[in-house]
């Protein structure tokens, strides 16, 4: 009987010494096992709310702490313990590998007999029969093992939780940064409002300085906070007067573009009596060659790329479709309207750029015709002249016909634009009686010639 009890407290200590390995692929079959291994491993782990391995884990643990002190296993429920570690922790038995065991070792014989009596059971079986016969001998596992999944999970809730009130916490510094950087915008754009008001009003307040104080001093005469006060008053008036006349000079310019594809086009050739649409000649009586001409306007240039849309429009007026050949430089004039207030122009070509510039002649056109005129010369004095005869004689008449031509002033100059992939348009204020000289310039071209799609019209 004591030598039975001896037996039972060397297999303590041979228990207490059970470690889980580290590395569970150093079997020597390589047996691979997952959580949720063959067989009944997922009704198994089901039933226990852990993987496999983690159950075997626990409960290891559970019988390495409690054996001898809340749990009491007879000798032989020990030795199937541990013969099931082993076969978790090295493979099936095999003599070949092990070291000998002395033959009073009973304990050691007893235990590779155990092993030994499991044959070729997997490592997931193992582990498996381990908690099984660890729950049938201890009932104290299964809660055990509740309170553990418990634990897990609450911590999982704190875990999960705590992720929760930091994602919230990053957005609100979030939604606070950008709060905080709109309000900086808002207020780097007042402050640079500020200071384009501060700026005009400078500008605007040396112009009108000795006005406003000359007529201050007369309202309030010896009162000079009173005259200030007026000052101050006139100066913001005169602000919001120009700011005004700024914002409706904006306005108009985008009315111009709208009303680009709602006004009537006009006809490019029209007879000598001007019918309807034709570019007649309009605005004040022309300026004597005496008298200072107006100063023009600049005018408003923009593309858009309805290029086909464009041209299909054109073709079915076939007089706006024409051919500039190679070197050749064409001039559309177009007399100012008396109805009108504004040209507007439109042009595209095929293939290839074409140059493009306005110009305006101070003149009243002989009829109220556009017209269409080629050179071979990008300078408009070389046109409609015929000087006959060689010599001084034939030099005289050529400068003196020169010279009656009337002024013209340049709205547009002469530049290469890539209308063959864009339509070009603008428009330009009357500025006063006159002609319009819309040139499309090829002469740097040799080789090519250019087929031109444009139309003029006039808006109010």
């Amino acid at each position: 009987m004591a030598e039975e009890k001896d037996d039972v407290s060397r297999l303590d200590v041979a228990v207490d010494g059970l470690t889980l390995a580290e590395n569970e692929n150093d079997s020597p079959e390589g047996e691979a096992v997952t959580a949720n291994g063959g067989g009944d491993g997922g009704l198994f782990d089901e039933k226990w709310g852990f993987p496999t391995e983690e159950l075997y884990k626990l409960a290891l643990t559970f019988f390495k702490e409690k054996e001898g002190k809340a749990v009491h296993l007879t000798y032989g429920d020990k030795l199937k313990l541990v013969a099931y570690t082993k076969q978790v922790q090295v493979g099936p038995y095999d003599a070949e590998k092990m070291p000998p065991v002395g033959y009073f070792d009973v304990i050691g014989n007893d235990r590779r007999k155990e092993w030994q009596a499991l044959g070729d059971m997997g490592k997931h079986q193992a582990m498996c029969e381990f908690c099984l016969l660890l729950d049938n001998l201890c009932p104290t596992f299964q809660p055990y093992v509740e309170a553990h999944r418990r634990d897990l999970e609450e911590k999982e809730r704190i875990k999960r939780e705590e992720e929760e009130r930091l994602q919230r916490e990053a957005e609100e510094r979030e939604r606070q940064r950008l709060e905080e950087e709109a309000r900086k915008r808002e207020e780097d754009e007042r402050i640079r409002q500020e200071q384009q008001k501060l700026a005009i009003m400078n500008v605007l307040n040396q112009q009108t300085a000795a006005q406003f104080q000359q007529y201050a001093a007369q309202q309030f005469p010896g009162n000079p906070e009173q005259q200030q006060l007026l000052i101050r008053q006139l100066q913001e008036q005169h602000y919001q007067q120009y700011m005004q006349q700024v914002y409706q000079q904006q306005m108009q310019q985008l009315q111009q573009q709208h009303l680009q594809q709602q006004a009537p086009p006009l006809a490019n050739h029209v007879d000598a009596e001007g019918g309807q649409g034709s570019a007649a000649a309009a605005g004040p009586p022309a300026l004597d060659s005496t008298e200072e001409y107006p100063s023009i306007a600049a005018p408003s240039m923009w593309t858009r790329p309805q290029i086909q849309e464009f041209k299909e429009q054109i073709r079915k007026d076939k007089d706006s479709v024409i051919t500039v050949g190679r070197g050749e430089v064409v001039t559309v004039r177009v007399p100012t309207h008396e109805d009108g207030a504004y040209l507007f122009w439109e042009f595209a070509t095929d293939s290839y750029d074409i140059g493009f510039g306005v110009y305006f002649e101070w003149t009243i056109a002989p009829s109220n015709a556009v017209s269409v005129h080629v050179s071979e010369s990008s300078d408009e004095e070389d046109e409609d002249e015929d000087v006959e005869g060689e010599g001084e004689e034939g030099q005289d008449v050529e400068k003196g016909a020169r010279s009656d031509r009337p002024p013209t002033d340049e709205i547009v100059p002469i530049y290469r634009r890539d209308c063959h992939v864009e339509v070009y348009a603008g428009s330009h204020m009357y500025p006063g009686r006159g002609v319009y000289l819309l040139k499309f310039d090829n002469s740097y071209s040799l080789w090519r010639s250019k087929t031109l799609y444009y139309r003029v019209y006039y808006t109010r």
